[in-house]
């Protein structure tokens, strides 16, 4: 099996990625800041390394060998208005180089259109607190179109992408059910971390979905 490079490997959902990679026979590359405080993660077909995802040089290098990519990053310390949009443009710029053709991107719920076609943090009572955060979001799924459109980095080279997040949110305690479906936001939708990893995988091993953002839910 091919293998995969996890940007962001240590959160939630990075290890619930490369806990799906694994049970498929894949190969592993999990990014993190600091690998000392991730040596949990290492194991046969996993290699623990410290790299910076905003870093186009750096994602060239760790990239290098792989077929795919797993993007699930924030860093509370950045600056909110470009950490999405500047990680986005390091990343198609240095998997460019590195020759990884499919880029699997965490995206977020609040800006995934409803099924009326209006966002989800456009509707009536959804909080609005964190607003900054959607937007800084939304600026990350910009910054891919314009890659795919030729406006971005790695012009006539960039992975192909897709942007895969809840529906919802996450169903912090829910386990694996093996069973998923693509929705439209819904704010009550609700999706476990084993089986948004196997969304994740899927559109890594038998990709259905290009340059595009879809939600995911529970599928029983």
């Amino acid at each position: 099996m091919g293998g995969i490079v996890v940007f962001g490997a240590g959160g939630r959902t990075g290890r619930a990625a490369i806990a799906e990679a694994l049970r498929r026979g894949h190969r592993v590359t999990a990014v993190v800041r600091e690998p000392a405080k991730y040596a949990d993660l290492a194991g046969p077909r996993v290699v623990v390394v410290a790299g910076d995802v905003t870093d186009a040089d750096a994602v060239a290098r760790l990239a290098a060998g792989h077929d795919a990519a797993i993007a699930a990053v924030f860093d509370p310390a950045a600056p909110l208005a470009d950490f999405f949009a500047g990680t986005v443009r390091a990343l198609v710029a240095g998997l460019s180089r590195a020759g990884v053709g499919r880029l699997v991107w965490v995206g977020l719920a609040s800006v995934l259109p409803t099924a009326s076609g209006r966002l989800l943090m456009d509707t009536p009572g959804y909080p609005q607190e964190y607003r900054a955060f959607f937007l800084a979001h939304a600026a990350g799924n910009a910054a891919l179109r314009d890659a795919n459109t030729g406006a971005g980095a790695g012009v006539g080279a960039a992975p192909e992408w897709v942007v895969l997040s809840p529906a919802g949110d996450f169903d912090h305690e829910g386990s694996r059910t093996g069973v998923y479906r693509a929705a439209p936001a819904e704010a009550e939708s609700r999706v476990s971390y084993p089986d948004f990893a196997i969304a994740l995988l899927d559109e890594i091993d038998t990709p259905t979905r290009r340059g595009v953002h879809v939600g995911i839910e529970d599928g029983r």
